[in-house]
C-alpha cells in the first residue's frame, strides 16, 4: 500500500480548534515535523481539511 509523507508548512497560530486537532491527530506537533501516513480515505480528508499548512508526498 502507498504511503504520504506529510509535512507541516506554516504555522497554526491563528487557526481554529478544529484544525488544530486535526494536525494533532496526523501525528504533527512542530513546524518542519514530517510523518508517513497511508493513502487512506480517512487519513486523505483529514489532509484535505488542512491541506493549506500541509506539504503532501507519496512514497513507495
Amino acid at each position: 500500500m502507498a504511503r504520504l509523507k506529510i509535512t507541516l508548512i506554516k504555522s497554526v497560530i491563528g487557526y481554529a480548534q478544529d484544525q488544530r486537532d486535526t494536525l494533532r491527530a496526523l501525528g504533527l506537533r512542530r513546524l518542519g515535523q514530517w510523518v508517513t501516513q497511508p493513502n487512506s480515505p480517512p487519513v486523505l480528508g483529514m489532509v484535505e481539511k488542512v491541506r493549506h499548512l500541509l506539504k503532501v508526498e507519496e512514497t513507495g
